[in-house]
């Protein structure tokens, strides 16, 4: 698509004439295309599972006044926080300039957690710096004292062990800095593989620069400043004008995580403040009135805690309504220092800071929008994250006994239900909000020494409702030669996803060894799952919760859903009320309308 003005090269005539609507949105769109190429650039030459397959990174466009500007199809907890990152690269490197880049993953100073490698490359036109770009990238490892880069049992970063670094610079003049890459080589265990990745993500920040360079060429200078300024008011503006459509009020959410032995026995417990200022636009979330930070690994930072509860409330409103800093400036979310969901103090660990207490926070913020009334909100989604979704690490006798360390994505998880929306298979878990990708077992047992037995959506597993939540999923495998250790920090197993307005919770998750005997093995929320030739991890997520009375969801919909194997004959007729007829061998299922309708009358008269 040519979108520059007709005869107009060099964009000299936008700039005198100012923006109007459509070339706002056209430039909104280059900026998003240029976020997508970034990310093609990653996904397509990354060497490490967890990156290249799963899609566990993001990109994103910031300002030079450290502003988000564009993320296109971003994670939410990667990218809303790199404002932070921009800012402490300032800071640290004031004299930065062109050819420089950064590697930040440092969790005190805006990063997410230590695992997410964040590449950092301001981009200068002319000598004036308009942007920087980010790309950040959960490595498969990162010295961590234990292999995994989630350990919640980490009483603080020492005992985490993780190589920590607050916005150091990897290049100048767009040479590598060699000491930088040296030290990552000799300590992380996979060298080759995380330089596959770090050259991955250059490329992509590269890439991006070289766009941007010729964004600005084309429109010119001051079109562009234009253009940042106009397109992050006009983000605020439908941003408050979707607030203003929700009932004003106050709002208390609560949630639970899992206990998690010996460290946490009682879990942890929170609450979120929830203010709907309606006639101002505004929606304040307080995360202040919470335990302080605790001696483990699942304390979240500044970013992780601001932005969990942001995605939370972008969930509720406009789906349409750009995400960036513009947008932002409208929801308020208040920390405190020393907080397990605020702003932690060095040295706590924050290693698991991306998906445990945030998702316990997104939960909790999606239910309580329902009390708004029906048609807000959602159920709640899968918050297991569970042994699925951990990192396994052991030696491959494939390669000469090389090691090999990477988190899989095999699990898949339910999405929340909506008022109107069934909720999906395959959101992983709420922070990732459907972008992660689910590994493929044919290319995971080729890249690594495990084998697949199952991967499945599980009937009767979702919440049920009006709109139900989406199945869990079971995954069962192990090693197929040598010893194999999987590592992860679960929940749910206990608390599970709760529905909304008459809608029912989904079922617990699971986690169990099954050894090469035939025995079984339940084993902890925090686990060290050891795996001997024969033996096999057998791991069951959470369904999503259900939204609305089930005895109100249409029986053709219920149908559906026994016919998809979603959910029994038994509990269509015992939850949702309805009576199926016929067999599947004969193909000739259908619902008995009378029968139906006379067994729902019965229910409702028998809870009036």
């Amino acid at each position: 698509m040519n979108d520059s003005a007709p005869n107009s090269p060099s964009g000299t005539r936008q700039a005198e004439a100012g923006l109007d609507p459509v070339l706002l949105a056209i430039m909104a769109n280059r900026m998003d295309a240029i976020c997508r190429e970034m990310t093609n650039t990653v996904l397509f030459s990354a060497r490490s599972a967890v990156i290249g397959i799963a899609r566990d990174f993001s990109c994103a466009i910031i300002t030079a006044a450290d502003e988000v500007l564009a993320v296109a199809e971003a994670m939410p907890i990667h990218v809303f926080g790199m404002h932070l990152q921009t800012a402490s690269m300032a800071t640290l490197h004031p004299d930065y300039c062109e050819g420089d880049a950064f590697l930040d993953n440092d969790p005190y100073v805006g990063n997410s957690h230590a695992a997410d490698h964040t590449t950092l490359v301001p981009v200068f036109y002319e000598g004036e710096h308009f942007f920087t770009v980010g790309v950040k990238a959960h490595q498969a490892d990162t010295g961590n004292s234990q292999p995994t880069t989630y350990l919640a049992a980490a009483k603080d970063v020492y005992q985490e062990g993780t190589l920590i670094f607050p916005c150091v610079q990897v290049q100048r003049d767009y040479d590598n800095i060699d000491d930088i890459i040296r030290m990552c080589r000799r300590r992380i265990r996979v060298p080759d593989q995380w330089y596959g990745d770090y050259l991955a993500a250059m490329g992509a920040a590269r890439i991006g620069e070289r766009r941007l360079k010729s964004f600005v060429e084309k429109y010119g200078a001051q079109a562009v400043r234009e253009f940042i300024t106009a397109w992050l008011d006009y983000s605020e503006r439908r941003a408050s004008g979707a607030i203003q459509a929700l009932p004003g009020g106050s709002i208390l959410a609560k949630g639970v995580h899992d206990p998690i032995e010996p460290f946490l026995p009682d879990g942890v417990h929170i609450q979120v403040g929830i203010e709907i200022d309606s006639d101002a636009g505004r929606i304040k979330v307080d995360l202040r009135d919470n335990p302080d930070s605790v001696d483990a690994g699942l304390n979240l930072t500044e970013a992780t805690a601001t932005m969990s509860a942001a995605q939370a409330v972008f969930c509720c409103l406009d789906a349409d309504i750009p995400h960036n800093s513009g947008s932002l400036r409208r929801i308020e979310v208040l920390l405190r220092e020393n907080c397990v969901v605020g702003i932690p103090r060095f040295p706590h660990s924050c290693s698991v800071a991306t998906t445990n207490m945030t998702d316990t926070i997104i939960n909790a913020i999606l239910a309580g929008f329902a009390e708004l009334g029906d048609g807000y909100g959602f159920s709640q989604g899968n918050m297991c994250n569970g042994a699925g979704t951990g990192v396994c690490s052991g030696k491959d006798w494939r390669v000469g006994g090389a090691p090999y360390v990477n988190q899989m994505f095999m699990s898949a998880g339910g999405m929340p239900a909506s008022a109107n929306n069934d909720g999906m298979h395959g959101m992983v878990n709420p922070v990732s909000v459907g972008l992660v990708y689910r590994d493929s077992v044919e290319v995971n047992e080729q890249r690594f020494p495990f084998q697949v037995q199952c991967v499945r959506a599980l009937e009767d597993s979702c919440g049920a409702g009006r709109r139900r939540g989406g199945p869990a999923s079971e995954v069962i495998l192990g090693p197929r030669h040598d010893d194999m250790l999987v590592i992860n920090i679960c929940n749910g197993l206990e608390n599970v996803p709760q529905g909304v307005l008459g809608g029912l919770p989904s079922k617990p998750g699971l986690q169990k060894k099954i050894l090469a005997d035939g025995s079984e093995e339940i084993y902890a929320t925090d686990a060290y799952c050891y795996l001997a030739p024969g033996d096999r991890l057998h791991a069951i997520d959470n369904g999503g919760g259900g939204y609305g009375d089930p005895l109100t969801r249409e029986p053709e919909r219920v149908l559906s859903d026994v016919q998809e194997h979603y959910v029994s004959r038994g509990q269509a007729e015992a939850v949702y009320g309805v009576v199926i007829t016929g067999s599947p061998a004969r193909d000739d299922l259908a619902v008995d309308q009378a029968a139906t309708e006379r067994l729902r009358q019965s229910r409702r008269e028998r809870s009036a």
